[in-house]
């Protein structure tokens, strides 16, 4: 079975068929869904949510051509191992930023800048962006990062300190600020 997928994907891959290539991949928190496209990382899905949804939702809003091919995905896993074992404090991965659009990804491009074991308040996000009054767009544009970790919408906090939310739930926020000596 697994050499007729390989073979299934090479095919795809040769006649150009393979827009969205994904994987599943294991993290300290939980299984995460990887995928991407030929441009870059278009997303991560973190542990709680449902993989099948993030497919349907990639089918939809990306490409109804979505396949398993683990082995495009190989430099993104290698990185996140890295960055979970401490080793690796700023990601080189090519984005894909198509599932995003206006201030939120205005958000979410200043949020990727943000440096490794440091924090940014969602004010200073609205700020980045172009509007530092749009404190709950910035929130939204958080939660709604299609690319978490990578893009590390862990690293924004509340005005004061306090963490907010997340979308891993508050256990894997604050596991990532304690692996980056933030906590």
């Amino acid at each position: 079975m697994k050499e007729a997928l390989q073979r299934f994907t090479a095919r795809a891959e040769a006649e150009d068929l393979l827009d969205v290539a994904y994987a599943r991949v294991d993290s300290p928190f939980g299984p995460l869904l990887l995928a991407a496209t030929p441009r870059g990382l278009v997303r991560v899905s973190l542990p709680g949510y449902d993989p099948e949804e993030a497919l349907a939702d990639l089918a939809t809003r990306v490409s109804p051509r979505v396949l398993e091919a683990p082995e495009r995905l190989d430099e993104a896993r290698r990185e996140l191992d890295l960055y979970f074992d401490g080793k690796l404090t700023e990601f080189e991965l090519a984005i894909d930023w198509q599932l995003t659009g206006g201030f939120r990804k205005r958000v979410q491009q200043a949020i990727a800048r943000i440096p490794y074991g440091k924090t940014r308040s969602y004010t200073e996000m609205a700020r980045s962006a172009g509007n530092e009054r749009a404190v709950r767009a910035a929130g939204t544009a958080c939660g709604s990062n299609p690319i978490p970790i990578v893009v590390p919408c862990h690293r924004v906090l509340r005005s004061g300190g306090a963490l907010g939310g997340y979308g891993g739930g508050l256990p894997m926020k604050e596991g990532l600020l304690k692996l980056e000596g933030i906590l």
